[in-house]
């Protein structure tokens, strides 16, 4: 089943931006408001339809869901929940706090979250994060792989009362209450229903801010949501500005017209020291980079094509291309998943253990007995037009070639933009390796490993199929106990070591640097700006 679509979307978030005139955003911006570097949204900001960073970034401004995602440590803690337990991983109880209110004053009840995940589930209202539903009962009924809906609720679903409603799943699943901070599950006013329109052209919720102005291309403001029942934010709001260029962004940081920026060139790297002195980010975020196979195809699935895969795995020299090429802002890779879980969340860096270490003469050792690569040479696919693939997908390539001592062993194969890679990937059009990635939708360990490597996930890229993963799978998410359910999703990382259909390259990190005029700036374990823990110095 699939439960996230962030396969690729921290490219996204890079390609989906628009022009913007720096100045325009130093003289308008009001006292107390932070300036920040962003992307216009691929779609409209309904919280179950957006999958790509820049909608992300306000929908966890102007929303607040059951549970939240702690700033420094990713623990799922509760927002409007008061409570979610269960007797058997299977059948939930929902009680919410008093309180808590919409933008517009309207309160926010049991409803409001029952409401809002039947829209997302049925498939006419075609929300790209659907699938986020698909372990609540009744859900094959209104989005059927097949055919039309036999039903526009899911059954699993039932309203108690104002504070509490019930959520029966179609299997067990112990880890779900900590998924429903992802912003696909926030609630919604009951103006998204009956004014839908209107709604969308200004939207709201029920987080600390809301949106006040937004010119696509241009500006979005987000002041303070005066209804808000939390923590209120240290700032007076938030001025988002749209960027195309990712170096022009971080000039105006130097410069003072911009205030932040978490998109930080890899050819800055070397000037961060000269130019903006200690005001610099670099954190651990829950985004890992891979290599994936096209295991659809034959010569990669073979007995052969398996030493050649670990051969490819020993030939990358993972600490050298992350200490020239991105300074310490990547870390070399040891399991599939990311140190932000920690140990406790799964993370366990002896997973992939020596086949993730680089040993040139072991590896051409195996890719020779292997056979070599199918079809002759190995061809590796990336999008050119963001996120600096070429240098890395080059530097791999030039590790490959010294260890099979031939120049031409390893070619890299550039698609031009992220939207026809996408396409060319989704068509099963490579034949050799591509460059995949993760980027945590929540912090689950299930999260980087069910929607990308389960046997028919819509984010399997390479079409990877192994029955003992699924049943690891399957195991780990009915275990009523969390800490057995994380040692048996770790159990299901020891078949990745060993069949290798996508090869851990390295974990991402998050950055950004920022201007004087802001204080207490940093980035949360999704590599997104803590907005409302900001303060302005004017």
């Amino acid at each position: 089943m699939r439960l996230g679509l962030r396969t690729g979307a921290l490219a996204a978030a890079l390609v989906l931006a628009v022009p913007w005139l720096a100045s325009c955003g130093a003289t308008a911006t009001e006292s107390g408001v932070v300036r920040a570097k962003w992307g216009d949204p691929q779609n409209p900001l309904e919280p179950a339809n957006t999958n790509e960073v820049n909608g992300g970034k306000v929908l966890d401004m102007i929303f607040r869901g059951l549970k939240l995602y702690n700033p420094d440590t990713a623990e799922p803690e509760y927002a409007v929940a008061k409570s979610i337990s269960s007797d058997d991983a299977q059948n939930f109880k929902v009680t919410l706090k008093d309180g808590w209110k919409f933008a517009d004053g309207t309160k926010v009840t049991s409803q409001s979250f029952v409401d809002a995940w039947n829209y997302a589930a049925y498939l006419p209202n075609a929300q790209i994060g659907a699938d986020f539903f698909g372990y609540i009962d009744g859900y094959d009924k209104v989005h059927p792989d097949k055919g039309k809906p036999t039903a526009k609720k899911l059954s699993g679903l039932k309203v108690v009362d104002d504070t509490h409603f019930t959520v029966k799943l179609n299997q067990k699943f112990s880890l779900f209450p900590d998924m429903l901070g992802y912003a696909a599950f926030s609630p919604l006013p009951k103006k998204f229903f009956t004014d839908h329109d209107a709604w969308l052209e200004k939207p709201f919720g029920n987080g600390p801010y809301e949106v006040t102005d937004y010119e696509r291309g241009g500006r979005m403001k987000l002041r303070l949501n005066d209804q808000y029942n939390g923590t209120k934010p240290r700032n007076k709001g938030v001025d988002l500005l749209v960027y195309t260029d990712d170096n022009t962004a971080y000039t105006d940081v130097v410069a003072g017209q911009l205030d932040v920026t978490d998109a930080v060139p890899a050819e800055q790297l070397s000037n961060l020291h000269k130019d903006i002195d200690n005001r610099y980010i670099n954190t651990p975020a829950g985004i890992i980079q891979t290599l994936m196979f096209p295991m659809y195809d034959k010569e990669w699935a073979t007995a052969d094509a398996l030493k050649v895969r670990r051969g490819i795995s020993l030939a990358i020299n993972r600490e050298q291309i992350t200490d020239k090429i991105f300074q310490k802002t990547r870390i070399p890779a040891k399991d599939w998943t990311s140190p932000v879980l920690r140990d406790e969340g799964g993370y366990n860096p002896d997973i992939c253990g020596d086949r993730c270490e680089y040993n040139p003469k072991k590896a051409k050792q195996l890719i020779d007995e292997g056979g070599g690569f199918p079809g002759g040479r190995l061809v590796l696919s990336y999008n050119a037009d963001t996120g600096n693939h070429k240098q890395w997908i080059d530097a791999i390539c030039n590790s490959v070639n010294r260890v099979m001592g031939n120049s031409k062993a390893c070619v890299g194969n550039p698609v031009g933009t992220f939207a026809d890679f996408r396409t060319q990937i989704q068509s099963g059009k490579f034949s050799g390796p591509f460059r995949s990635g993760w980027q945590m939708d929540y912090p689950l360990i299930q999260n980087f490993l069910q929607p990308v490597y389960t046997t028919g996930a819509p984010s399997n890229d390479g079409k990877w199929s192994d029955k003992r993963f699924d049943a690891l799978i399957n195991k780990a998410n009915a275990d009523p106990d969390p800490k057995s359910a994380i040692k048996d999703f770790q159990d299901s990382e020891r078949i990745l070591a060993e069949q290798l259909p996508a090869i851990p390259l390295w974990y991402q990190n998050g950055t950004a640097v920022y201007g004087t005029r802001v204080h207490d700036v940093k980035l949360n374990p999704f590599s997104v700006p803590v907005f409302e823990e900001m303060t302005v110095n004017d």
